[in-house]
C-alpha cells in the first residue's frame, strides 16, 4: 500500500509542472531545476465538493423521510450516508499519518466528519503560498520523457510544497474511489428503488440521484487514471481531452445501464437479488486470494512500516472488498496481485478484460430479460421491449467507447504489442480461416494480448508528456 502511494505520489508530483530541461545534460539525463507554477489541485476541491453535496443531500432526504415515517429508507439511506463517510477519514488519517503527530484539531474535525473540509483547506494554503520565497527541493524524481519515438531521462528536483500538494492528491483520490463504490453505488441502487416502490420521485430523492450519478462516474473515472499511472511509472503520459471524454462516456453508460438493470431485477424479483449481488461481491473478493493461494506466495513486507502480519492481513481484505465493490458495477481497470508490494499487476491482461465484458453483457442481458417476463404493474404504461432493449444498447456503447478509447485515446497505446484493431483482426482471421490438411497442417496462433509492453527500440512513439486528473 505504502509503495503504491509512492508511486502514485511520485507521477502527481511530476503532473503539476511544466518542466523546462537544463541547457547541459549530465551522463545523458536532463536535470530541470526551473520549476513552473504548480496546477491548482482540482482533484482535491472536486473530491471535496462531491463528498460534501451527497451527504448534505442525503441528510435532507433524510428529513423527508423523518417527515413521511418512512423510517426504512430513512435507516438505509443513513447508513449509505455514514459508512463511506466515516471510511474517508480512516482513509485520510491512514494516509497522512495523523495519527503519529500531534495534530488534535485536525483530528477532532475528522471524527466531526469533517477531514475532507479541513484537508481541502490546507491544500488550497499550501498552493497559494508556493512560490513566494525558494526553498530547497527535499528529493529528485527521475522519468522517461519520449518525444518523436525517443526516450530522454530526465530528473526533477521536488520541494516541499509539490511533496505536500502530491500527498494530498494522492489521499483524495483514493478518498474519491472509496466514497464512489462504497457509498455513491448503493445510495444509487436504494433511491432508484425506492422510486420504483413508491411510485414518485421527489426534488430530494432526484437531486441525491444525480449527485450520486456524477460521484460514481468520477470515481470509475479515477480508478482508470491510477492504473494508467502505477502500470506506467517509468513513464511520463499525457490524458488529453478526448480521452477524458472517452473515458466519461464510457463509464457513465457503463454503470448507469448496470445500475438500472439491477435495480429492475430486484423490483421483480426481489429476493433473488440478494444472491446476485452477494454472489458478485464474493467472487470478485476471493478471486485475488485464490490465486495468491495456488501460487504459494507470502504476504508482501512493507505495506505499512508499523503493520504486523495480521494488520497487513486486514488492509489487504479492505482493499480487496473494495476491488470487488468496484467490479459489481464497474471493470476496475487494474489486477491486484497480493504477493507483490505494489498490491497491482503492472501487465494488462486482455484475455481477463474480454472475459469481464462478456460475462457482464450475458449477466445484465438476463437480469433484463427476467425483469421483462417478471414485471409488476408499475410498468404498464411503460414500454418494456423498447427498455429493454434501450439497456442493451447503452451497454453495448459503453463497450464500444472503451475500445475506442484502448484503440486511440489511451495516452500509452503506442506502447501495447497488439492493441484492440489487432485482437478483433486475428479473431475474425481465426473464425474464417479454413481447415488444413494434417500433412501441411501450420499452428498459426493469435498474437499474446496479455503482454501490453511492446519493444520501445521497434516501436513508434507519439509525443508523450505529463498531465494529471486536474
Amino acid at each position: 500500500m505504502e509503495r503504491m502511494c509512492e508511486v502514485t505520489r511520485e507521477n502527481e508530483i511530476l503532473d503539476s509542472q511544466q518542466p523546462q530541461p537544463s541547457q547541459q545534460p549530465q551522463n545523458g539525463v536532463d536535470l530541470v531545476r526551473d520549476q513552473s507554477k504548480i496546477q491548482p489541485p482540482f482533484s482535491v476541491i472536486i473530491a471535496t465538493v462531491l463528498y460534501c453535496a451527497e451527504f448534505i443531500s442525503a441528510a435532507v432526504l433524510c428529513s423527508k423521510y423523518d417527515e413521511t415515517e418512512d423510517y426504512f429508507w430513512m435507516g438505509l439511506t443513513i447508513t449509505f450516508m455514514l459508512v463511506p463517510a466515516v471510511l474517508t477519514q480512516l482513509a485520510l488519517t491512514f494516509i497522512h499519518r495523523d495519527l503519529g503527530r500531534d495534530r488534535p484539531l485536525v483530528l477532532f474535525l475528522h471524527l466531526l466528519l469533517l477531514g475532507p473540509l479541513i484537508r481541502c483547506f490546507e491544500a488550497l494554503v499550501i498552493y497559494f503560498r508556493a512560490g513566494k520565497k525558494e526553498e530547497p527541493y527535499v528529493t529528485i524524481s527521475r522519468k522517461i520523457t519520449l518525444k518523436k519515438g525517443q526516450g530522454t531521462p530526465m530528473e526533477w528536483e521536488i520541494g516541499h510544497s509539490e511533496r505536500k500538494l502530491a500527498t494530498h492528491r494522492n489521499a483524495f483520490k483514493r478518498t474519491a474511489v472509496i466514497q464512489a463504490f462504497l457509498g455513491s453505488t448503493p445510495q444509487l441502487t436504494l433511491q432508484l428503488y425506492a422510486t420504483i416502490q413508491e411510485k414518485e420521485l421527489p426534488c430530494a430523492r432526484a437531486v441525491v440521484i444525480g449527485i450520486t450519478l456524477v460521484s460514481v462516474t468520477y470515481g470509475a473515472l479515477v480508478c482508470s487514471i491510477l492504473a494508467i499511472q502505477i502500470k506506467y511509472d517509468d513513464y511520463k503520459v499525457r490524458v488529453r481531452p478526448v480521452a477524458y471524454a472517452c473515458m466519461v462516456l464510457w463509464r457513465g453508460l457503463e454503470i448507469a445501464t448496470r445500475t438500472t438493470a439491477l435495480v429492475l431485477f430486484s423490483t421483480a424479483l426481489t429476493y433473488w437479488v440478494v444472491p446476485v449481488a452477494l454472489g458478485n461481491l464474493l467472487f470478485f473478493f476471493f478471486l485475488p486470494w485464490v490465486e495468491f493461494w495456488r501460487r504459494r506466495a507470502s504476504l508482501p513486507e512493507n505495506v505499512e512500516k508499523n503493520f504486523s502480519k495480521l494488520g497487513t492481513t486486514v488492509v489487504l481484505c479492505l482493499v480487496t472488498f473494495l476491488y470487488a465493490a468496484i467490479n459489481i458495477f464497474c471493470w476496475s481497470a487494474v489486477q491486484l496481485d497480493l504477493a507483490d508490494r505494489d498490491l497491482i499487476e503492472k501487465q494488462m491482461s486482455w484475455g481477463r478484460l474480454a472475459l469481464y465484458y462478456c460475462v457482464r453483457f450475458a449477466e445484465n442481458v438476463f437480469l433484463v430479460v427476467m425483469w421483462y417476463f417478471f414485471k409488476t404493474d408499475f410498468y404498464e404504461y411503460v414500454c418494456a421491449p423498447l427498455m429493454a432493449v434501450q439497456l442493451v444498447i447503452g451497454y453495448c456503447l459503453a463497450v464500444l467507447f472503451m475500445m475506442l478509447f484502448y484503440q486511440y485515446c489511451h495516452p500509452c497505446r503506442r506502447l501495447f504489442r497488439h492493441n484492440v484493431a489487432d485482437c478483433l483482426r486475428c479473431a475474425c482471421c481465426w473464425r474464417g480461416a479454413r481447415p488444413v490438411p494434417v500433412a501441411d497442417q501450420t499452428l498459426v496462433l493469435p498474437p499474446d494480448l496479455t503482454s501490453q509492453l511492446g519493444d520501445c527500440d521497434t516501436a513508434a512513439f507519439d509525443d508523450i508528456t505529463v498531465t494529471v486528473i486536474d
